[in-house]
């Protein structure tokens, strides 16, 4: 056999295989098998972004001025615009030049912000489960990644009694992979437990727009002191069905912002100019686009959970999010269970344990597929459980 001359480094190695990666794999064999997937994998949304989006796209493409490098704190019509979204969304105020920092998407800055934070033996505090990226990005850190586990017994909110001491925590809510929320005093008890251990806070909203009947969840900038240690990380790949764009931001205090733009400016040069200049066509839209996906995504929600439920499979109908958090309704593993899944029913899931030792005995699943193929896919699941 012939020996490799190359070896991934330590930190590489030390991650699991991406999941969405591994998902991916599975469901392209399956196809080239000549199988009808249905795709409730990755939550990638199956709608176009808006046309007037991309006609803002395609007009700023065309200038030639903005085919340079972009400037690393991204346009300041773009942050400003940032600024006035924040404001009428969450009355939280925000200064464009200091508390705002555009980003490649927000997985982007959520990778690096352990590189900006932590020093190798640090401890990093990650939800378990949760969107992997949190936990790849504190390895790549050197850091010591102690999880907080998400229980369904405490609503899939960590325990902050018992909030041990970090030096970064990240949270996210809504949540991904769980699509629970956090209510006001689950964002009061954390800021005394951040001060009292002096933790800085990583909130991931990118699922903000995303909820249904009418309660809008809260930014954990909303409340007071937090901007003394936390960050909030946003994108308008779901809200505006952007996710290939690449373009979020980082926004909160601001000695954290700096400490992550440093290492951006070492590692990329900004969002091409163009994407941003539609980002802003995007913040200042004063039309129902958003509500009209959360009407789309609660009719999928309701037509799945109910029709789930229908066969003895019993589900929890969720709040936010375009997911469902599912228990097994077997005996299998949720690897198992998603294998199943796919090779006797054509269904793409993602397996709980992909996102955390607590996410075994869960799958998820995206609802991100028109309604006849939620109920072509109920019909399947009927059949092999």
């Amino acid at each position: 056999m012939r020996k490799e001359r190359f070896l991934a480094s330590e930190r590489l190695e030390s991650l699991p295989p991406y999941l969405f990666v591994e998902i991916d794999k599975a469901k392209r064999q399956a196809r080239e098998e000549g199988k009808d997937v249905i795709d409730l994998g990755i939550g990638d949304p199956d709608q176009p972004t808006p046309d007037f989006i991309v006609e803002a796209l395609k007009k700023a493409a065309q200038d030639g001025a903005n085919h340079h490098y972009a400037l690393d704190a991204g346009l300041s019509n773009l942050r400003e615009q940032i600024a006035k979204w924040y404001l009428s969304r969450f009355n939280v105020k925000l200064d464009p030049n200091s508390e705002i920092y555009p980003l490649i998407g927000s997985k982007d800055g959520l990778a690096h912000l352990s590189l900006g934070l932590i020093n190798p033996g640090d401890s990093v505090l990650v939800p378990d489960p949760a969107y992997p990226v949190y936990r790849s990005g504190a390895i790549f850190a050197g850091a010591k990644v102690i999880p907080m586990p998400l229980l369904e017994e405490n609503n899939f909110l960590p325990s902050l009694e018992s909030f041990p001491k970090a030096k970064l925590s990240f949270i996210n809510y809504p949540n991904n992979p769980t699509a629970a929320v956090a209510d006001k005093s689950f964002y009061e008890e954390l800021i005394r437990a951040a001060n009292k251990n002096n933790i800085a806070i990583a909130s991931d909203l990118a699922y903000s727009e995303i909820y249904y009947e009418d309660k809008r969840p809260l930014s954990f900038l909303e409340f007071e002191g937090a901007k003394d240690f936390a960050v909030e990380f946003h994108s308008l790949s779901k809200t505006y069905n952007m996710t290939g764009w690449r373009i979020g931001w980082v926004c909160g205090n601001r000695q954290i912002i700096s400490l992550l733009a440093r290492v951006k400016t070492n590692v990329d040069s900004g969002i091409f100019q163009a994407i941003q200049l539609a980002g802003v066509t995007a913040l200042q839209d004063l039309t129902d686009f958003p509500q009209k996906m959360r009407s789309l995504y609660q009719e999928r929600r309701d037509v799945f959970v109910s029709g789930i439920n229908r066969i003895g499979w019993k589900l929890t109908s969720p709040k936010a999010t375009f997911y469902v958090w599912a228990k097994v309704p077997t005996k299998e593993g949720s690897v198992e269970f998603a294998k199943r899944l796919l090779k006797e029913a054509s269904i793409v899931c993602t397996p709980g344990v992909g996102f955390g030792k607590y996410g075994e005995g869960y799958v998820r699943f995206a609802l991100t597929v028109p309604k006849g193929r939620l109920e072509e896919a109920i019909e399947r699941i009927k059949r092999i459980i």
